[in-house]
């Protein structure tokens, strides 16, 4: 698996070559095509795929790096570096990739945007590494799994990593944000990208757990069109404390993922939810 490059590197190329990308821009507006850009860009505009997604992942998706949209995405983002702060960290963005190998994914959680504040985002949905406060949002994640699972004891720390490694694929919509602004990279590109990352986990020969928590979540699962007499779809709420009470507690979802997966797998096809347990971290000290 490819190593992730230090960030201070990855945005020094970025800027680097922001001047030769902004000039193949113009000369592609003036001709009317995409050949230009492409020719003086398709590898420049690739590094930070090749040198920081998982194997798997990049394989699947580098089709997508070529195209328009996903060229024009990356010269927003470049811009966007030179005056703002952006999450997560570009070594992280495709963390969930290098996490979740795309042939081990069992369930995908599917969430918005990355965290905006500092310290939060690392590019998994909903987790936060310590010691960052846990999101209202995780916060009943755990709450959820307290109720199906009742030895879970809730952790302090929000990072998902473990799950992530286990086969959850915790992916965001959009995979950036700038700093204190939420929603600020939506509509850029970015759901394309992820909507074609998902795709290919329901194109994939092995049964898999979709949640889709909250309307838009359930609207991008629909819209790429998941095969369900192959694939269990779960709907619900989203976990945000405003809406968390409408549906997502006590929706049963982590059970009724693993009672389906179990039955498709048998047991080593399941997720462990209670992994991340207090009580467990505490006897094995």
């Amino acid at each position: 698996m490819p190593k992730a490059p230090q960030p201070k590197t990855t945005v020094s190329k970025i800027a680097d070559k922001h001047n030769a990308d902004t000039i193949a821009s113009e000369n592609d507006k003036q001709e009317g095509s995409s050949k230009t850009m492409l020719a003086a860009n398709d590898i420049t505009f690739e590094f930070l795929e090749r040198d920081t997604m998982g194997a798997t992942w990049y394989e699947a998706l580098r089709g997508e790096f070529t195209k328009s949209y996903f060229i024009k995405l990356k010269a927003f983002i470049a811009e966007e570096r030179k005056s703002n702060t952006i999450y997560p960290s570009v070594d992280n963005i495709y963390s969930w990739s290098r996490l979740t190998p795309l042939d081990t994914v069992k369930v995908v959680i599917l969430g918005q945007d990355p965290y905006h504040d500092v310290g939060q985002a690392h590019g998994l949905s909903f987790s936060v590494l310590p010691p960052t406060k846990l999101p209202g949002s995780l916060r009943n994640i755990y709450k959820e799994i307290k109720t199906e699972y009742p030895s879970f004891v809730p952790p302090t720390s929000g990072d998902l990593t473990p799950l992530a490694e286990a086969g959850v694929l915790w992916l965001n919509a959009s995979l950036t944000v700038r700093a204190h602004k939420a929603g600020s990279h939506s509509k850029k590109g970015w759901e394309q990208f992820t909507k074609q990352a998902l795709q290919c986990v329901a194109n994939g020969q092995r049964g898999v757990v979709f949640m889709a928590w909250g309307l838009p979540a359930q609207k991008t699962i629909d819209l790429i069109g998941v095969d369900e007499s192959r694939h269990l779809v779960l709907r619900s709420a989203h976990p945000s404390p405003l809406s968390a009470h409408r549906g997502f507690l006590g929706n049963g979802h982590f059970q009724s993922a693993n009672e389906w997966l179990q039955e498709k797998h048998g047991q080593a096809g399941t997720i462990d939810w209670e992994m991340l347990s207090a009580a467990r971290k505490s006897k094995s000290k």
